[in-house]
């Protein structure tokens, strides 16, 4: 027993610290495909904000890295454990503390599921609108670490946008609330702010406020079939020069149909190549005119078809070819997944670049993405043991990158930084940049003990 393992169990009770090997593996990293991890000394899955604190204050005696991890749904490597670390599983704080209709907020512990607050929000007819495609397992406080986007933000905004406070412990063991609960505020810096985003390396998120909205009335939903990824994209960006702001925009790719097909028998791939799923929001009228303008638009830049889902049934089958994709793609091998983020007007030239890419590097790459707000993940796919072809799929990887700085795009638009994306990051921001970044992280974590490595 490691003495860091010891002063966990003189502080926590004995079902909250777990250093069996067997189980430290299925904890030690997140979902990113090749992210390096190591076995952590022990897990610790705490009940309450004090049981964190504790954590932090005896990995602080020790100078033992803290890993905060929620669902482990990451896609960029930032839960990974590195040896001898202690990783924090909130997973079991999962309590709604309060859902004020009045003032339109919820007050939530970070291990709670974001369909589950979703659900019991639609029970008091509002709605927290950020829903990333991992909705159904990812956690609060995983969305809030990564600034988690979704389906519906580009109109409705990210996770950043709903955070109206947190709670958390800092490097120096201190537990602190930060931010508020008003409509208003701009009293100081905004440290809750600051917190969204970080990846748990400037703090360890115990609890969340977070801003909502009245309950929408039900979306229009369209689908447009296009022959390839770039005339899609030409239907993307006439949609943003038009003006319309549609409640999502999402694009799907043949390999991806026909993955989610095989799994799931939707039947989707043998009427498409490539889909523009667009939802319209707007009520009545407002929202018709919305979804046909969109049809008009998907129709000049060549789709095959394009119509309206005749009901709820059949808008929500299309979407969830959408959700599967994802997991869909893993069944086929390992899978390396992108999140760059360019101008809209520049998604046809990004698309193509990513084909480009692909058949440069001989790498199966599959494409979904929220159009609408230029947010692309291509999903480089290997054979299981095959090391030139993960190679390969490495050597895309950094291109897709450089191709985004390249178009005036970011690195990352919702994933993270984490492990995968840090010498991107490095590309991407001035070195004055990045050692104000440093500094933050130096003064809210000055021995270092919060998720050291990822990010910076």
């Amino acid at each position: 027993m490691t003495s860091v393992v010891a002063a966990l169990r003189a502080v926590l009770p004995a079902d909250r610290v777990v250093d069996d090997p067997d189980v430290l593996g299925s904890y030690a990293h997140d979902e990113a495909e090749w992210a390096p991890w190591e076995l952590p000394a022990a897990v610790v899955r705490p009940l309450d904000a004090a049981q964190c604190q504790a954590v932090v204050r005896a990995c602080l005696t020790h100078r033992v890295p803290v890993v905060p991890r929620g669902a482990g749904t990451g896609l960029s490597g930032g839960a990974n454990a590195t040896a001898g670390s202690v990783v924090v599983s909130v997973e079991q704080m999962t309590r709604i503390h309060e859902i004020d209709p009045a003032e339109r907020l919820a007050v939530v512990e970070p291990g709670i599921v974001n369909d589950d607050l979703r659900a019991a929000c639609a029970a008091r007819g509002l709605w927290y609108p950020p829903d990333p495609a991992s909705s159904p397992w990812s956690t609060i406080g995983g969305n809030v670490a990564t600034n988690a986007g979704g389906m519906c933000c580009v109109k409705y905004g990210v996770t950043r946008d709903y955070v109206l406070g947190v709670q958390v412990v800092n490097g120096l063991g201190e537990l602190v609330r930060l931010g508020r609960r008003t409509a208003k505020g701009v009293a100081g810096l905004d440290l809750a702010g600051l917190m969204v985003g970080s990846e748990g390396t400037l703090g360890l998120i115990t609890e969340v406020t977070v801003k909502l909205r009245p309950a929408r009335a039900p979306e229009h939903t369209v689908a447009g079939y296009f022959a390839d990824v770039i005339a899609a994209g030409r239907a993307v960006a006439a949609i943003t020069a038009a003006g319309l702001t549609p409640s999502a925009l999402e694009l799907v790719d043949k390999t991806c149909l026909e993955a989610v097909d095989a799994w799931k028998n939707l039947g989707i791939s043998a009427e498409a190549d490539v889909i523009l799923l667009g939802r319209c929001d707007a009520p009545g009228a407002a929202g018709q005119a919305e979804a046909e303008e969109m049809i008009r638009h998907f129709d000049a830049a060549g789709a095959t078809f394009s119509a309206r889902a005749a009901d709820a049934e059949e808008a929500d089958a299309l979407f969830a070819a959408r959700r599967l994709a994802y997991p869909a793609l893993e069944r086929l091998g390992p899978v390396l997944t992108e999140d760059v983020c360019v101008p809209r007007a520049a998604v046809p030239e990004m698309l193509a670049r990513i084909q480009a890419t692909g058949e440069r590097h001989r790498t199966t790459i599959a494409n979904i993405a929220h159009a609408g707000d230029g947010n692309l993940h291509p999903l480089l796919i290997t054979p299981v043991g095959d090391e030139p072809a993960r190679e390969r799929a490495q050597a895309a990887f950094h291109q897709i990158i450089a191709d985004a700085i390249d178009l005036g795009g970011t690195v990352t638009g919702e994933h993270g930084v984490g492990l995968l994306k840090r010498d991107g990051l490095v590309a991407e921001q001035t070195p004055e940049n990045l050692a104000m970044q440093r500094a933050v992280k130096a003064a809210l974590d000055p021995h270092g003990i919060l998720n050291p490595g990822k990010i910076l």
